[in-house]
């Protein structure tokens, strides 16, 4: 690698080391003294490169549906416009989703960034921190007048993802099951519960009202309030059968009672 100018050289190469249209900053030299202009272009194509091969290692979903040379010029375009801010690649493509859905190119195709959306919470969750989800029967030993003011606590991995695209099934066949012979239609909004109970990151399929009950629940509101809130836009909605989804899931650890 050709040696960084000790003065404010090092913001330049940064500045240029993403930028396949900058020229070498002055001051860089090889091992033999001279400028390094070829050096620096082959160090700068390797770090691009493995940038790009991060992004697609964190949507493949998404390298799936463009195919691979448009996500790479996508991903060069994203590289240039965000720089990483951490040594760990695994968390490079915060914002990837907000990227690729401004991106003027790809406005024929919305969906793209919620299944980007989907696929960096997948991320998150896969290393979020572990913990004992929680036991559903400690509801069972709540007091019935009190069940209605009952608060839980998020378990680190949960995520939702509510999207007006079928964004589920389009993360299936475009990741987990390549092979799975599934109609898909544009116009079925899904909305996803994302969990990690143990080992492996869970997707489940929310119902009505659904991702309004969870979201309701895991920004603090009661059970009752929760409740209220998805029945008052979804008359579909089951209180039953959705807290079993978020209980079974293992979308909790422990409850708290507001008195």
């Amino acid at each position: 690698m050709p040696s960084i100018p000790p003065s404010n050289g090092a913001a330049e190469f940064g500045s240029a080391l993403l930028d396949p249209e900058a020229g070498t900053p002055d001051g860089l030299i090889g091992p033999d003294g001279l400028h390094a202009p070829k050096r620096f272009n082959v160090y700068r194509n390797n770090v691009i490169v493995s940038l790009c091969e991060a992004l697609g290692e964190t949507f493949p979903a998404i390298k799936s549906l463009l195919g691979d040379d448009y996500f790479n010029a996508l991903a060069r375009a994203f590289v240039a416009r965000h720089p990483p801010q951490s040594p760990v690649l695994m968390w490079y493509g915060a914002e990837f989703a907000g990227f690729v859905d401004a991106f003027p190119p790809l406005e024929s195709y919305p969906y793209l960034a919620d299944v980007a959306r989907l696929e960096w919470h997948w991320l998150q969750a896969y290393h979020a921190a572990d913990k004992t989800p929680m036991d559903p029967g400690v509801l069972g030993g709540i007091a019935p007048e009190e069940v209605g003011a009952v608060r839980f606590e998020a378990h680190p991995a949960t995520a939702l993802v509510i999207s007006r695209w079928p964004v589920l099934d389009l993360v299936r066949v475009n990741r987990f099951e390549p092979e799975a012979n599934l109609e898909i239609s544009l116009q079925e909004p899904q909305s996803v519960l994302m969990t990690r109970p143990e080992l492996d990151v869970d997707l489940y399929l929310l119902r009505p009202g659904g991702d309004i009950f969870l979201k309701a629940l895991s920004s603090g509101e009661t059970l009752g309030e929760a409740a209220a809130r998805a029945q008052a836009e979804f008359a579909e909605f089951s209180l039953s059968d959705c807290l079993s989804d978020c209980l079974s899931s293992g979308a909790f650890t422990g409850v708290e009672i507001d008195r």
